[in-house]
């Protein structure tokens, strides 16, 4: 609801509990005026642009109101009560008084309080409890399963995954990080016994704390000036011939030496580098 000073012509929005403490008057924040809310309360703005709200008359008759939501029922009205008529009584002797039963001996009860009643779980309660956990594992084991390669990468994660397993007797895959491999040492030299090749020899070593695949390298010879006289990837079969080895993967923090061998572009090769994929 709104209403208008009819001083400064502020409009305000009202909320019903504002015209109760004063029958429909109020205060202007701006002015300072004291005013009837009622005299130009309206539900709704009128389209602006607009300088003053329609005032309405408070002095016509009270309207009828004749849709009602509630009205409590009428309470009954006590019924009177009279007093019995009081007759003398004689006093009856004691043998013609009937026997009074003996009082009850509550001594011997045991009260037991509501809440040290347990009631026992049935087992549909029980059955519907495994369900809940079976499910409950299934899906951290779906997720676990799906980020494996972020969680066995992970520094945390990653070794208590690795003592899981050998208490269980499991196996991790292996998880590709070659950004963690560092290239200790690198030489070439003329192949002892082709011609025309190349023997060059790398010292890697795994600076993650986990073991990963061998890498699929990448060698490029090139000249003088940079430009690519040569390239070849070696994939890990091409240069570790033991299957084990390539199955268990490298390590975390071992160093392994590998040996390639190309063929001698001709002299104008002077340099070389690797790259691990």
């Amino acid at each position: 609801m709104y209403t208008q000073c009819p001083e400064c012509l502020t409009v305000y929005k009202l909320e019903a509990e504002q015209l109760v403490p004063a029958c429909g008057c109020v205060r202007c924040r701006h002015c300072d005026t004291v005013f009837n809310a009622l005299g130009t309360l309206a539900t709704q703005l009128p389209p602006e642009p607009f300088a003053r709200l329609p005032e309405h008359a408070l002095d016509r008759e009270p309207p009828l109101v004749d849709v009602a939501v509630f009205r409590p029922r009428p309470e009954p009205e006590p019924v009177p009560v009279e007093a019995p008529a009081i007759e003398s009584i004689e006093a009856a002797p004691e043998a013609d008084l009937p026997d009074e039963p003996p009082p009850e001996d509550f001594s011997q009860l045991t009260f037991t309080p509501a809440f040290a009643r347990r009631k026992r779980r049935s087992w549909q309660t029980a059955a519907w409890v495994i369900v809940c956990l079976v499910l409950l594992f299934g899906l951290l084991a779906q997720l676990g399963w799906a980020k494996r390669e972020a969680l066995i990468a992970d520094d945390t994660a990653g070794p208590l995954l690795h003592e899981v397993c050998d208490l269980f007797g499991c196996h991790l895959p292996l998880v590709a990080a070659p950004e963690r491999l560092r290239l200790l040492a690198r030489d070439v030299e003329q192949h002892p016994s082709v011609p025309d090749g190349l023997l060059i020899t790398a010292s890697v070593r795994n600076d993650a704390s986990f073991a990963q695949p061998y890498p699929v390298v990448t060698i490029v010879l090139s000249d003088a000036q940079g430009q690519r006289l040569a390239m070849r990837r070696f994939q890990p079969e091409d240069y570790v011939g033991d299957t084990g080895a390539r199955t268990r993967g490298l390590p975390a923090g071992a160093t392994t030496a590998m040996v390639f061998e190309v063929q001698d572009p001709g002299q104008r090769a002077v340099a070389f580098s690797f790259s691990f994929e």
